[in-house]
């Protein structure tokens, strides 16, 4: 039976090969991966969010550009603080999918059974909540 167009991938990736994943390799690029965010972004996120977690003091001026100005300094500031606090989590996230599907193939004909959907399972299983409004990381 053929396959709907809606089955197809789009038309200018037809005519690629077929994608193949070296199981031993992901399960050491989940290894380094784990080590690289352990061992030398962890112990940094800490400092890096307090410091850019700073209160700025407030603006009393007739200078409305330069309070708009410090106001956007601070929500940037603010939002760069939670992506580096959430790219140790993600990235960690990202380093126990791998581990989990190169472990779960590892001693099976990996090209044969290994399915796109596992790998999202894996993934999906290491997702965290959005975090809410006014939400703080814990101590690092």
């Amino acid at each position: 039976m053929a396959l709907s167009n809606e089955d197809l991938p789009p038309a200018w990736l037809r005519d690629y090969a077929t994608i193949e994943a070296d199981i031993g390799r992901m399960e050491e690029f989940a290894a380094k991966l784990d080590a690289e965010v352990r061992d030398n972004f962890t112990p940094h996120v800490a400092r890096i969010y307090d410091d850019m977690s700073v209160d700025l003091p407030e603006v009393y001026t007739d200078f409305p550009e330069l309070a708009s100005f410090v106001d956007a300094h601070q929500a940037s500031a603010l939002d760069t603080a939670d992506l580096i606090y959430f790219y140790r989590e993600a990235t960690g996230a990202f380093a126990t999918a791998a581990g989990t599907v190169s472990a779960q193939y590892r001693d099976a004909d990996a090209f044969a059974t290994a399915r796109v959907s596992d790998v999202k399972e894996a993934l999906n299983a290491t997702s965290a909540a959005t975090p809410e409004a006014g939400w703080r990381p814990p101590d690092a």
